[in-house]
């Protein structure tokens, strides 16, 4: 027997390998940290481009803004995972940097909504269109159901991690 197999039997025995059925799942974990890690780093990029002063975190609030219009500070809080003071603190920075504007809520006179100024909806536009130019230039040689499937897994996996 090789040492490797010998050293694998053992660890097998030992409890200490996952099992063939869990193989799939340490897949999916290995290239899911690589995913988020370049995800991270891509979205200081693209934050950067919009605003050299704008944090990272803040650039997912933009895009949440520039897709669904406004919305409560309590709603983009939970929707990003964090508290309402770090939203809080997150919102003034957008809107001292003239991304972000804070109007009443037509639904709720006490209540505000958060939404993108004119030039806000412009900078992230143009983040957001270079970032998809990227997108189809890497994934040019991949067929269209191909990447028509992985949007679709990820949006399976992002509903199923929501909850």
């Amino acid at each position: 027997m090789h040492e490797d197999e010998q050293g694998d039997e053992q660890r097998a025995a030992a409890g200490l390998t996952p099992s063939g059925a869990d193989q799939e799942f340490l897949a999916l974990e290995r290239e899911l940290t690589v995913l988020l890690r370049r995800a991270r780093a891509s979205q200081g990029e693209m934050a950067r481009e919009v605003h050299p002063d704008l944090e990272s975190a803040a650039y997912g609030l933009l895009v949440r803004l520039d897709e669904c219009g406004g919305q409560r500070a309590t709603e983009l809080a939970a929707y990003i995972g964090v508290g309402k003071a770090t939203m809080s603190r997150q919102l003034r920075a957008l809107e001292e940097l003239g991304l972000i504007a804070r109007e009443p809520d037509p639904a709720d006179g006490r209540a505000w909504l958060v939404a993108l100024t004119d030039e806000g909806r412009r900078r992230v536009g143009t983040v957001r269109e270079a970032r998809r130019g990227r997108y189809v230039r890497q994934l040019a040689h991949w067929p269209r159901l191909e990447v028509a499937e992985l949007a679709r897994l990820l949006h399976q996996l992002n509903g199923v991690m929501e909850k």
